[in-house]
């Protein structure tokens, strides 16, 4: 038989890439943080980026790698910058967080140059519970009744 029976090689590689497609979203997300949820759209991600994390303790990790206290200017300026530029900051932060240590992490990212801070959400798309309005500052609700 001279032909070649490709199919077989067919069903492997559509398995194969699959299993890729599966596990490909998993890889970028390697420490398990409860992100708060978002109705905003994702965003294409870039060659150039880091992953700063803070998990539930207020643990730091530079992509996967957990930082001491105060190390984090440090392992910023040891950051390859192509081109001069400063590399994308994606800051994934949990929920459960002060706002204040999310605040914090974010100055130290400006200090050392990073102008780009992305901060990461779990995107809930348009299916969810629609927002509820903003309460309305006194003036402008006492305004909208007519009321001086």
């Amino acid at each position: 038989m001279a032909e070649i029976n490709v199919t077989p090689l067919v069903d492997v590689m559509l398995v194969l890439l699959i299993i890729f497609m599966v596990t490909a979203p998993m890889l970028t997300a390697g420490v398990p943080i409860d992100l708060p949820d978002s109705k905003a759209e994702a965003l294409q991600e870039k060659k150039n980026e880091i992953t700063v994390s803070m998990d539930g303790q207020g643990r730091l990790f530079l992509d996967d790698q957990e930082l001491a206290p105060g190390e984090l200017a440090d392992r910023l300026a040891a950051v390859q910058r192509p081109n001069g530029e400063a590399p994308l900051v994606t800051l994934r932060a949990d929920k459960a967080l002060d706002y204040g240590r999310v605040i914090a992490v974010m100055g130290e990212l400006n200090a050392a140059g990073f102008k780009q801070i992305s901060l990461v959400s779990n995107g809930v798309g348009g299916g969810g519970e629609p927002a509820a309005p903003a309460p309305a500052a006194p003036a402008a609700a006492a305004a909208a009744q007519g009321q001086p």
